[in-house]
């Protein structure tokens, strides 16, 4: 995604539109539709990915990881907004705090319920957006595709 560096997404719902168009690209591609994107504490967007397990064989490149990653370095990360289109898996939840993100911004949690709760729990500030569009695509793609959505969050079928 080539980054506008001026662009500035005021809302949560502005942050959520970048993470849902990765989580579309990674569905077009074959693989499982989340996304995800990095904003600095002004709505900046800094970096943004999809889940590529799929695409890449790698198990470590979840959308949380690909955006961090595309973000590239910082001196801290404390003021920044990770925004997720579904709930973040542990490994995912451990960048967060690894890293000191601050707030993380989540699409949805009724398909999977992450480590939100303990992120929440050691001072991140969560936001649990619920929206349809995000529920969407995780409710069929975990129909049509159960292997790869069992396999993505570690448990057997």
């Amino acid at each position: 995604m080539s980054l506008d560096e001026n662009r500035v997404y005021a809302t949560d719902a502005e942050k959520l539109t970048v993470a849902a168009e990765e989580a579309r690209r990674g569905a077009s591609e074959g693989g499982i539709p989340i996304g995800a994107a990095l904003f600095d504490g002004e709505g900046r967007l800094l970096g943004s990915g999809h889940n590529r397990r799929v695409q890449d064989g790698d198990p470590s490149m979840h959308a949380e990881t690909a955006a961090f990653r595309n973000a590239g370095r910082r001196p801290t990360y404390r003021d920044t907004i990770m925004v997720t289109t579904l709930s973040p898996c542990w490994y995912c939840s451990g960048l967060v705090r690894q890293f000191n993100i601050g707030q993380v911004v989540i699409g949805e949690a009724r398909t999977f319920h992450g480590g939100h709760d303990w992120l929440a729990e050691h001072g991140v500030a969560v936001t649990v957006l619920d929206d349809a569009e995000c529920v969407s695509m995780m409710t069929e793609f975990i129909a049509a595709e159960p292997r790869l959505w069992f396999e993505d969050i570690g448990e057997s079928q």
